[in-house]
């Protein structure tokens, strides 16, 4: 476990959308030895959720634009998956 003040010192040199999307850069990148696209595609769809319910006060508002394209492209990954 990180102590607090790991953490509160990370986010006061970085806003939050860019700690989401290191979260996001390190979920996707812990789900690819599971080799599968459909668990990548909830990821994915999960962080592009996250993205869009974020307040625009904490983040620019070019985060509302990745949850948006996120949520776009999770489905496709999830239709198109074999497994």
């Amino acid at each position: 476990m990180f102590p607090l003040q790991v953490v509160d010192t990370f986010l006061l040199e970085y806003n939050v959308g860019q700690a989401l999307l290191l979260g996001f850069i390190l979920s996707i990148a812990g789900t690819l030895p599971l080799k599968s696209r459909k668990v990548v595609s909830l990821v994915t769809l999960s962080f592009g959720v996250i993205f869009m319910l974020t307040p625009q006060s904490l983040v620019p508002i070019h985060y509302l634009f990745l949850g948006l394209v996120l949520l776009v492209v999770a489905p496709l990954l999830y239709v198109t998956a074999e497994r």
